[in-house]
């Protein structure tokens, strides 16, 4: 990849009528229209939107000031990354179509500027939950999906925003980033034993952190943007790593 500034997002979780929505995707295009000149890609590591489900000619409504800031990204050569989390595992061929956004598969391995990365969103990578990996299977098996379609799309998003009040978002941080103790520091521990990579970045635990992993990698942990708005932009020439604000 070209030098400049790589921008890493996750967990805003656009459409959750938790806290000010509309405040949530301003300040959302705010950070993407304020990015350096010189940015050369942009990684929106999963759980973007609280729900999101394509049929073949229908797609949630609304967003359309961030997908306009999209846009004009990809327009003039920045390049889109999108990884699918846990709320919007259902993207399929509308990201890359209209807005020319690569979906990748987590956990996903690129070489940025002269460092190696290991991108993820990161639910399930740990193996630990079963319960949880049960449920995943569930949402991407094809024939559930079929059958998932055939609902009205009305019925289909109300079900989904229903669920999503009573989900954990809406009674706050309830995840907090355990460090050295949390499963998915243990799952990099485990990985770069093989596959090591200087910089680790996910999202899914809704805390922002960092880590130093026993081979020297540096691993982050993307914030949500319910209670907070935080993400990363990378510089490839310095090979730095800035925590920034979307509040600001």
């Amino acid at each position: 990849m070209e030098k400049g500034y790589v921008c890493f997002i996750s967990d805003v979780h656009l459409g959750l009528k938790v806290g000010d929505a509309e405040l949530r995707e301003r300040r959302l295009v705010s950070v993407i229209e304020s990015l350096p000149p010189e940015t050369v890609a942009l990684y929106l590591l999963g759980d973007i939107f609280d729900f999101w489900y394509e049929y073949k000619y229908v797609v949630p409504k609304g967003y359309t000031r961030f997908f306009g800031a999209l846009s004009k990204l990809s327009d003039r050569g920045v390049k889109l990354f999108f990884f699918k989390g846990n709320h919007d595992v259902w993207a399929f061929g509308y990201f890359k179509e209209e807005l020319g956004m690569e979906i990748l598969e987590q956990p996903y391995q690129v070489m940025i500027g002269s460092k190696n990365f290991c991108l993820a969103h990161g639910d399930g990578l740990d193996g630990e939950d079963k319960g949880y990996m049960l449920l995943k299977s569930i949402f991407n098996s094809k024939i559930l999906q079929k059958l998932f379609s055939n609902i009205h799309p009305r019925w289909a998003f109300a079900l989904a925003n229903r669920w999503s009040v009573h989900n954990r978002l809406a009674k706050g941080n309830a995840h907090q980033f355990k460090g050295a103790d949390e499963p998915l520091y243990k799952y990099v521990c485990r990985r770069e034993m093989t596959q090591p990579s200087d910089y680790y970045i996910f999202g899914h635990l809704h805390t922002p952190g960092s880590i130093t992993t026993p081979r020297g990698g540096n691993m982050y942990v993307l914030g949500e943007w319910i209670n907070g708005c935080d993400y990363l932009l990378y510089e490839t020439t310095s090979d730095s790593m800035e925590w920034r604000s979307g509040r600001d």
